[in-house]
């Protein structure tokens, strides 16, 4: 029986993937660890269980074990990038639990990471959108990103010189994605009009942002005690108070808290909330995703599941 920890690497098959699974194949020879890959399979085009396939036995060539490649069906839901996402990550999380790996790697380097903050950019919903991919997250730090600092250009040149064969997902060329047309069009566009410096500089916003946006939550968590009358309802009065990042945070968590699912619940549901109390002139009852009304009543902040 080995009890090394396993570590998982999620590879497409992809340039930045592959240059990772052959450094966790590299390295796990010296750390005391087990070291093994999942490749998924979105069955998005034909032939593609063949290529996962393919990509498996690349892998195993590595000396990467165990190796699984897992098909998933990917759903409608939050457009077709977004579904595939969702499909891939719970495959992922279904592998972790089964083979019972410490972590998973991603293959994600910092040009990903400065088209994941564009998009949140575009987006408009605050820093926490601008803070790009954590390198750790996931349930109990599950997921690792160890490229995020490295450029794909790197990972490309790591494969090359190792002659590893990659393949090119079309989805990452076909126009019909907003992140495709981002990395092939606005970023290259962006480049030429600022200079070569701005994916690093996007990256390091993303750090900085998340720094600030931890910091704000932080706050707001210690502050939500302190808005609270002996009932435990909101004090408008108190909310009033707080610096405008801080009280929206708390309305967040309050609205989430009854119920709300965080993902449905836009910058503009948290605005006009915060409307009960800074523009506050005899409004109605407000409706939020997941059948929660919020309404004001004697100074007081009512939040409950309708």
């Amino acid at each position: 029986e080995d009890h090394r920890p396993l570590v998982l690497v999620a590879c497409s098959g992809g340039a930045d993937s592959m240059a990772l699974a052959s450094a966790l194949a590299f390295e796990a020879r010296k750390l005391a660890v087990r070291a093994g890959a999942i490749t998924v399979d979105h069955g998005l085009q034909p032939g593609s269980d063949q290529r996962a396939a393919e990509v498996a036995q690349r892998l195993r060539a590595l000396g990467l074990d165990p190796v699984e490649a897992v098909s998933v069906t990917v759903g409608r839901a939050g457009g077709p990038e977004a579904a595939a996402r969702d499909a891939r990550y719970a495959a992922l999380d279904d592998a972790a639990e089964r083979l019972g790996a410490a972590a998973v790697l991603l293959g994600h380097t910092r040009d990903d990471q400065a088209e994941t903050v564009l998009l949140g950019l575009a987006r408009g919903s605050g820093i926490r959108s601008l803070s790009g991919m954590a390198a750790v997250s996931g349930a109990a730090g599950r997921y690792r990103r160890p490229f995020l600092q490295l450029d794909r250009q790197t990972a490309r040149k790591a494969c090359l010189v190792q002659s590893l064969p990659v393949w090119d997902d079309p989805m990452n060329a076909d126009p019909a994605y907003t992140r495709s047309r981002l990395r092939h069009e606005g970023l290259p566009a962006l480049e030429k009009s600022l200079g070569k410096g701005v994916v690093e500089a996007l990256a390091r916003t993303a750090q900085l942002c998340r720094d600030d946006a931890d910091a704000l939550d932080t706050w707001a968590a210690d502050a939500d005690a302190t808005v609270r009358d002996e009932t435990g309802r909101l004090d408008c009065a108190k909310l009033w108070a707080l610096p405008p990042a801080v009280r929206r945070r708390v309305l967040r968590r309050a609205a989430v808290a009854a119920g709300s699912p965080a993902g449905s619940l836009f910058a503009r549901h948290v605005e006009e909330m915060d409307r009960l109390i800074t523009g506050w002139r005899g409004q109605g009852a407000l409706n939020l995703p997941g059948r929660v009304v919020v309404r004001r009543q004697g100074g007081r902040l009512v939040i409950r599941q309708g």
